[in-house]
Protein backbone atom coordinates (compact mmCIF):
# COMPACT_ATOMS: atom_id res chain seq x y z
CA UNK A 1 0.00 0.00 0.00
CA UNK A 2 1.17 3.74 -0.62
CA UNK A 3 0.46 6.23 1.82
CA UNK A 4 0.46 10.01 0.63
CA UNK A 5 2.80 12.84 2.24
CA UNK A 6 -0.02 14.75 4.08
CA UNK A 7 -1.17 10.23 5.26
CA UNK A 8 2.33 9.58 6.08
CA UNK A 9 2.91 12.06 7.84
CA UNK A 10 -0.73 12.03 10.00
CA UNK A 11 0.48 7.99 10.55
CA UNK A 12 4.04 9.39 11.79
CA UNK A 13 2.46 11.64 14.32
CA UNK A 14 0.28 9.64 15.83
CA UNK A 15 2.44 6.83 16.03
CA UNK A 16 4.93 9.36 18.60
CA UNK A 17 1.81 9.93 20.90
CA UNK A 18 2.02 8.07 23.93
CA UNK A 19 -1.69 8.14 24.42
CA UNK A 20 -4.31 7.83 22.17
CA UNK A 21 -4.60 11.11 20.48
CA UNK A 22 -7.36 12.79 18.18
CA UNK A 23 -5.60 12.55 14.33
CA UNK A 24 -7.30 16.35 14.26
CA UNK A 25 -4.30 17.51 16.74
CA UNK A 26 -1.47 17.78 14.11
CA UNK A 27 -3.56 19.02 11.11
CA UNK A 28 -2.53 22.76 11.47
CA UNK A 29 1.12 21.03 12.07
CA UNK A 30 0.78 19.27 9.34
CA UNK A 31 -0.34 22.22 7.28
CA UNK A 32 -0.23 25.33 9.13
CA UNK A 33 -2.02 28.34 8.67
CA UNK A 34 -0.43 30.67 5.78
CA UNK A 35 -2.78 33.95 5.65
CA UNK A 36 -3.27 36.35 8.56
CA UNK A 37 -6.31 35.90 11.56
CA UNK A 38 -7.39 39.26 9.80
CA UNK A 39 -7.96 37.43 6.05
CA UNK A 40 -11.49 37.75 4.20
CA UNK A 41 -13.35 34.63 4.40
CA UNK A 42 -13.16 34.33 0.57
CA UNK A 43 -9.15 34.77 0.73
CA UNK A 44 -7.42 32.44 -1.82
CA UNK A 45 -4.76 31.33 1.05
CA UNK A 46 -7.57 30.43 3.47
CA UNK A 47 -9.88 28.44 1.14
CA UNK A 48 -7.00 26.55 0.03
CA UNK A 49 -5.82 25.80 3.66
CA UNK A 50 -9.29 25.02 4.34
CA UNK A 51 -9.50 22.60 1.23
CA UNK A 52 -5.83 21.24 2.96
CA UNK A 53 -7.52 20.60 6.68
CA UNK A 54 -10.74 19.19 5.31
CA UNK A 55 -8.56 16.81 3.09
CA UNK A 56 -6.81 15.55 5.88
CA UNK A 57 -9.84 14.26 7.89
CA UNK A 58 -9.94 12.29 4.29
CA UNK A 59 -6.67 11.03 4.88
CA UNK A 60 -7.59 10.08 8.38
CA UNK A 61 -10.72 8.05 7.29
CA UNK A 62 -8.52 6.00 4.98
CA UNK A 63 -6.09 5.70 7.20
CA UNK A 64 -8.53 3.74 9.84
CA UNK A 65 -10.05 1.92 6.60
CA UNK A 66 -6.43 0.59 5.98
CA UNK A 67 -6.73 -0.44 9.46
CA UNK A 68 -3.43 1.17 10.33
CA UNK A 69 -5.37 3.04 13.09
CA UNK A 70 -7.49 2.20 15.57
CA UNK A 71 -10.29 4.23 17.23
CA UNK A 72 -9.46 3.26 21.48
CA UNK A 73 -11.90 5.87 22.84
CA UNK A 74 -14.79 7.40 20.23
CA UNK A 75 -15.87 11.01 20.25
CA UNK A 76 -18.24 12.06 22.90
CA UNK A 77 -19.04 15.56 21.81
CA UNK A 78 -16.55 17.25 23.44
CA UNK A 79 -13.13 15.82 21.55
CA UNK A 80 -13.02 13.70 18.84
CA UNK A 81 -11.91 10.57 18.03
CA UNK A 82 -8.84 9.38 20.04
CA UNK A 83 -6.55 6.76 18.19
CA UNK A 84 -3.45 4.90 18.33
CA UNK A 85 -1.46 3.70 15.33
CA UNK A 86 -1.95 -0.25 15.09
CA UNK A 87 0.75 -2.90 14.55
CA UNK A 88 0.12 -2.72 10.24
CA UNK A 89 0.31 1.05 10.59
CA UNK A 90 3.87 0.75 12.64
CA UNK A 91 4.88 -1.74 10.11
CA UNK A 92 4.12 0.88 6.93
CA UNK A 93 6.33 3.31 9.08
CA UNK A 94 9.22 0.92 8.86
Amino acid sequence: MTLNADALELLRLVSQSPEPVAPSSYFHTIHPPNFDASAAEDDPRREAWAEKQIGLYGEMLKLHEQGLVRIVHPANGERGDLMEVTEAGRAALA
